[in-house]
């Protein structure tokens, strides 16, 4: 097949597959799903048509792609092993004002150790302070609303796919340009996330309430020399380049599991399944997305999304179901052939603005829409927190988010026809 020829639109099937297979395979067939052998199986099975075809084509485009997954999995790991060696315990009062601050601090460090990092550092010492309270559930749909999502706006370390933007050429200090998105978002749902736990918090038993004043505990670090790992993995994602970047955060992750006691790592259920899950899904998905990419590229044009808003909905919409890496990915090709601007790899600043902030804000839409929610979830669960199945928790999100993601398309995304 000559290089430059038409691809059928038939090679994105693969690509569709996988994207259907990880939001629907958790729901039908969790058992067979569990097992990350399988997970890698349906990544070789869907990515060789894939392969085969680039061999012929553009053998670049794998090698391309093979560095930039190598690169996604490595800051993935690192920040995945570092925040792993983290402990933090305690048992505060559950008033309004500590929960808020909780979610306050989980939405900043979100940015900067990652949704997943942040989500695993605090989801259980604020599960530990609002343990005496009868009235939880509320407060874990928030912690997934911000913390495990839309507090990752901020950086390229946030979420996945802003890394990937850095990847594709974005630099690195450009996503601190979202910061009025992240605040009036984060400020929004404090102020609702307040006002709702305040009056659930006045309907505590008293016995509930005397309690949660009695049993308490201050909070404890442990494993705070990891905080400086950190540090190291931000200084090489922003000054560094492949292959010295891979090779420091690899190098930083080493240090982390060397000095940290083993005791920590156990006392937060750390294990390798969760990045494992990771690395072998996206092993799929960047193969299988190639012909994807390269059609929208090419006729983009002829999907009509065009204004920014568009592109914040349209993103948006299918974060919350597929994986938001690869969609945000998917529209970026789409920006960059539509031709409107080359502010920044290829495409307008508001453009880039808008696939960026729908990417990472809708992805806590539904419980599939970011990997840390249904992390979080089962980490509740065990907790004996009641947690809403996956419709009721979309009408919890339908009722907070999409009204909110409303009033922000108006603000930043709205262009006058």
């Amino acid at each position: 097949m000559p290089a430059a020829s038409p691809l059928p639109v038939l090679s994105v099937l693969p690509f569709v597959v996988m994207l259907l297979a990880i939001a629907l395979c958790p729901l039908w067939l969790p058992h067979w799903w569990e097992p990350n052998r399988h997970k890698l199986l349906l990544s070789c099975v869907l990515g060789l048509p894939v392969v085969v075809l680039y061999l012929a084509r553009s053998p670049h485009a794998l090698l391309t792609m093979g560095e930039e997954y190598v690169s996604f999995i490595a800051l993935l790991a690192g920040l995945y092993v570092i925040s792993g060696g983290i402990r933090l315990t305690g048992d505060l009062e559950a008033t309004p004002v500590t929960n808020t601050a909780f979610l306050a601090i989980g939405s900043v460090l979100a940015s900067f150790l990652g949704t997943t990092g942040a989500s695993m550092l605090l989801v259980r010492p604020l599960l530990q302070t609002n343990r005496e309270r009868t009235r939880v559930t509320h407060t874990v749909v928030f912690f997934i609303f911000l913390v495990s999502n839309i507090g990752g706006l901020l950086t390229p370390l946030g979420d996945p796919p802003l890394f990937l933007g850095y990847l594709q050429g974005v630099p690195f200090r450009w996503t601190f340009r979202l910061w009025p998105q992240w605040v009036v978002a984060v400020l929004a749902l404090l102020l609702a996330y307040f006002v709702w736990d305040s009056v659930l918090h006045a309907r505590e038993p008293l016995a509930a309430l005397r309690r949660d004043r009695m049993e308490r505990t201050p909070l404890r670090l442990a494993g705070g020399l990891n905080g400086l790992w950190l540090l190291g993995v931000v200084a090489a994602v922003a000054f560094l380049r492949a292959p010295w970047r891979e090779a420091a955060i690899a190098a930083l992750s080493g240090l982390s599991l060397w000095r940290t006691p083993r005791a920590i790592r156990r006392a937060n259920g750390f294990t390798a399944y969760p990045i494992l899950e990771v690395a072998a899904l996206f092993f799929g998905i960047f193969i299988t997305m190639i012909p994807a990419l390269e059609i929208l590229r090419a006729r983009g044009g002829e999907l009509g999304v065009r204004e920014p808003w568009q592109f914040f909905w349209a993103s948006g919409i299918l974060s919350s179901f597929l994986d938001n890496a690869p969609t945000y990915l998917t529209f970026l090709a789409l920006a960059q052939g539509l031709r409107l601007g080359n502010d920044v790899v290829g495409v307008p600043h508001d453009v880039l603005a808008a696939l960026s902030a729908g990417s990472v804000f809708m992805g806590a839409n539904s419980y599939i829409g970011n990997a840390p929610n249904f992390m979080v979830k089962s980490i509740a669960e065990e907790a004996r927190v009641r947690m809403p199945s996956f419709f009721g928790y979309m009408a919890y999100s339908g009722a907070i988010l999409l009204p909110l993601f409303a009033v922000i398309t108006r603000l930043f995304f709205w262009t006058a026809p």
